[in-house]
């Protein structure tokens, strides 16, 4: 039997051991290629989102490709570690450590070189319904199937390359051991594990830091790079310190510990999570990020749909008060004659406001308007006027979403103009008439007040814009691609961003549209990325359990001989695995709301709460099935070894 041989045996015969990295990887290859093919199709280039899509579909390779590098390198050195008995053998029978790292590179090599012929196999079958469904979500015109040419050498290349570097690499985790050092293997006596009091609290200070600097005022990169640091480094003290204190605290309660086979379950898992500390700590952060950018994608989402149900106003027309009034005619009668041509009934409506802005970074602002138009709008679309104001008295309308970010009622506001202060109490509406400007904040005042105001020198702080806005009495739900008013919001909006045009057009369709289409992309993105990072970390728990297979085996073949039975067995095994299972999600899920609730609340997107939960559980809801599957096995396999 050759050399090559006999690598290819050693792969044969732990094939179980192998299978689940195997799978994991072979699922990163697929999902790599079909993503390169996707990136390379022919008729990406001539698409209106063909460069936006390009970049996120690059991003996105670029995402798997690194974690398939980490995934790869901690697996593979998992395995190393499992295997040190079999390396003591054959360091006894003669074998030389320049063999036994040969052995190990042609092993890698042979499992990558399976990994990526399957991959990418796979993914030639599965690429035609990748293409049509990515075509959907993204709302993209069907995109023929191609023979992928340079998808399968960019990812044959990589993924070689990938392989090939992680073999030499893992020669680094096999250490110089004694022949009786390696043939213990994992069956030696492990210590008691103890907790570093010091760095169990360091742990805390570092999450409360995290969490402190999160909720200040103002965030920036340096701010959330402190949050990110301190998070990370917390988490991972939390694990091999913080957790183990915890448990250590638990065994002293003698009431609970003392009680069935609690003793049994939370001894051991003083053992496992001080053991495991790192891969749960990996588990998490990766769990983390997925959630944190599937909620993020999701929040911002239901903020675009928020956006335009607040909206009444089909297309508006904007200009400013030194625009050319004969040219401006011109660009508004094209307006209302392509409304004409696409059969669409509309209201118009002629609307003066006055920009105010409260802040000197302009990131506050009001829109000044007439009681007088606010009434006319307010009769065109069937809701109340502004009733009866005073000199000194105004109303402050917001669009349900500007009233949801507004930080409570306010009862009154100064301004000043041209350097004369101005103080009004307030009547406080939500109204949808406010979504004509852009902020979706008005301060109706008397028309006498208004043109007061208007009479003071334009600056920075104050300018006059004149608005025509257009209402469609029939226009209900969320625009289509094939809408007549999306179809005419994409064409204006085209125009007039090429057009020297005097005024600026503004489609709430093709916002939403356009906004949609992008996130969606996203969402697509994210959804496979995320189905990586939940395999990848199921396959982690899966190799750590499987290591630590031998030794449960001994240690419940020992108890069943004192009395230990079957069910009792599996009750204590049950809870130590779904421990390791379940707390790195929850952990991320608490993570993920503390870390996106003020991020994108200084994004001024509302309703975190539920798109972070909604990711979270979809996570909890696969690595459910993932414990299933796992629990079976293990449970299966110590049934064996009990009296």
């Amino acid at each position: 039997m050759s050399f090559p041989q006999f690598a290819f045996n050693n792969v044969r015969r732990n094939a179980r051991q192998y299978f689940a990295y195997l799978l994991s990887s072979s699922f990163m290859v697929m999902i790599f290629f079909t993503y390169a093919v996707f990136i390379y199709h022919p008729a990406i280039e001539n698409s209106p989102m063909g460069t936006m899509t390009r970049t996120g579909m690059t991003i996105a390779t670029v995402i798997v490709y690194v974690f398939a590098f980490l995934f790869v390198l901690y697996s593979i050195s998992v395995f190393l570690k499992s295997r040190n008995r079999e390396f003591g053998i054959l360091t006894i029978l003669g074998a030389e450590a320049k063999q036994i790292n040969w052995l190990i590179f042609l092993e890698n090599v042979l499992i990558g070189a399976i990994a990526i012929v399957t991959g990418i196999a796979s993914g030639m079958l599965l690429s035609k319904v990748f293409l049509l469904i990515s075509t959907k979500v993204i709302d993209m015109d069907e995109l023929p199937f191609y023979w992928p040419v340079k998808a399968m050498l960019l990812t044959a290349g990589a993924f070689t390359a990938l392989f090939l570097v992680i073999s030499l690499f893992t020669l680094l985790f096999i250490r110089k051991n004694q022949v009786l050092e390696l043939l213990k293997g994992t069956s030696k006596p492990k210590t008691e594990p103890k907790a570093n009091l010091f760095l169990a609290i360091l742990g805390v200070v570092l999450l409360t830091v995290g969490f402190t600097v999160l909720r200040v005022k103002e965030l920036d990169p340096v701010g959330l790079m402190i949050a990110a640091v301190t998070g990370i480094m917390g988490t991972y003290f939390f694990y091999s310190q913080l957790s183990v204190w915890i448990v250590r605290m638990l065994q002293r309660n003698r009431a609970t510990t003392w009680k069935g086979t609690n003793l049994l379950w939370i001894s051991e898992m003083s053992y496992k999570i001080k053991d495991n500390a790192r891969m749960l700590f990996l588990v998490t952060v990766v769990v983390a990020l997925a959630s944190m950018s599937t909620g993020f994608v999701l929040a911002m989402q239901q903020s675009i749909k928020s956006v335009y149900l607040d909206n009444p106003y089909a297309l508006s027309y904007s200009y400013y008060s030194n625009a050319d009034e004969t040219k401006v005619q011109e660009e508004l009668a094209l307006i209302e004659n392509r409304l004409q041509t696409e059969g669409l009934e509309y209201k118009r409506a002629d609307v003066d406001t006055i920009y105010y802005r409260l802040s000197a970074n302009g990131e506050d602002s009001l829109h000044i308007m007439p009681q007088s138009q606010y009434d006319h709008l307010a009769a065109m679309m069937n809701t109340k006027p502004a009733g009866t104001l005073g000199e000194n008295e105004a109303l402050l309308a917001e669009t349900p979403n500007a009233a949801k970010k507004s930080k409570g009622k306010l009862t009154s506001t100064d301004i000043e103009l041209s350097g004369q202060p101005y103080s009004f109490s307030l009547e406080n509406r939500t109204d949808r008439i406010a979504a004509v400007v852009y902020s979706g904040r008005l301060l109706v005042v008397t028309d006498t007040m208004f043109e007061e105001l208007r009479g003071g020198k334009q600056t920075d702080e104050l300018s006059v814009t004149h608005t025509y806005p257009f209402i469609l009495p029939d226009s209900q739900g969320l625009p289509q691609k094939d809408d007549p008013e999306t179809k005419l919001g994409l064409e204006l909006s085209e125009w007039n961003r090429s057009a020297i045009s005097e005024g600026y057009i503004e489609s709430r369709a093709e916002n939403y549209y356009t906004n949609k289409q992008g996130f969606s992309l996203f969402s697509f993105i994210g959804v496979f990325v995320a189905l990586i990072f939940s395999i990848s970390t199921a396959s982690f728990l899966y190799f750590k359990l499987h290591t630590e297979l031998s030794a449960d085996q001994a240690m419940y073949h020992s108890l069943s001989k004192i009395g230990l039975s079957a069910r009792e067995m599996n009750i204590s095994a049950t809870i130590q695995i779904a421990v390791l299972f379940f707390i790195p999600i929850l952990v991320a899920a608490l993570q993920s709301l503390v870390v996106l609730d003020p991020i994108l609340g200084y994004l001024d997107v509302p309703n975190v709460n539920g798109p972070v939960l909604a990711a979270s559980s979809a996570f909890l809801a696969a690595q459910m099935v993932y414990f299933l599957i796992a629990r079976a096995r293990y449970i299966k396999s110590l049934n064996r070894m009990m009296v």
